[in-house]
């Protein structure tokens, strides 16, 4: 669990307290409602409208699961100079975590444990360009990072983030544009097997698609 907010108020040159600028995304206008009502209640907050979203210092995304509208959100916020992410969500895999650390998100908050305080302690973070991770997604993040040491470190090991040689080849005649059918053909194997196996791939990276796994593997230096 996130530490428990800290009562602490930056200032200005005159000793007065200075306010940290907010702007909460949420697609459904309840959950936004709900964050709205408890961050307003606080001395230390000052939420923007719509108008001057792009302005503020911390962006609150709050959502149930990461999906490629909140990708593209996250991305976007990514590329504003004036602002810095963090993330409400419901559920949240490793494989999600991975892909909202890279939409530069660095400060994540499970919606069950956002009470004022936790929510405080978030955008305090995000303010003052530091992270914050639930222990078991901290823990998850850990066990990733040490995977892929553990893979440049012996790169003709098998691991999450590896592909075995028939895998590798089957990627590389996908990249070349050839079908399931031509895939059988071209490796001797059933058209079955060739689904399998790009199946197993996908589902093994948390992939969304043969293009996605491709474009995957080229990034890492796998094919």
């Amino acid at each position: 669990m996130p530490l428990r907010a800290r009562a602490v108020h930056r200032t200005s040159g005159s000793d007065r307290p200075v306010r940290v600028t907010v702007a909460v995304y949420a697609a459904d206008p309840v959950l936004r409602a709900g964050i709205v009502h408890q961050l307003r209640q606080r001395p230390e907050v000052d939420l923007l409208d719509d108008a001057d979203a792009e302005q503020a210092e911390a962006s609150l995304v709050v959502v149930d699961t990461v999906d490629d509208d909140v990708a593209t959100l996250l991305n976007r916020l990514r590329h504003n100079s004036s602002t810095r992410s963090g993330l409400v969500v419901s559920t949240l895999g490793s494989g999600a975590l991975q892909r909202v650390i890279e939409c530069g998100v660095s400060a994540v908050l499970r919606r069950s444990e956002a009470d004022q305080d936790q929510l405080l302690n978030l955008v305090l973070a995000i303010a003052n360009n530091e992270g914050v991770l639930p222990g078991d997604l901290l823990g998850k993040l850990l066990a990733h990072v040490g995977g892929l040491q553990r893979s440049a470190l012996d790169p003709r090991g098998l691991s999450l983030s590896t592909l075995t040689t028939r895998e590798a080849d089957m990627l590389r005649l996908v990249a070349v544009g050839l079908d399931t059918s031509e895939i059988a053909r071209k490796t001797a194997y059933s058209e079955r097997t060739v689904k399998n196996v790009l199946r197993e791939v996908i589902t093994r990276l948390q992939l969304r698609n043969r293009a996605h796994a491709v474009g995957y593997a080229l990034r890492n230096g796998l094919i």
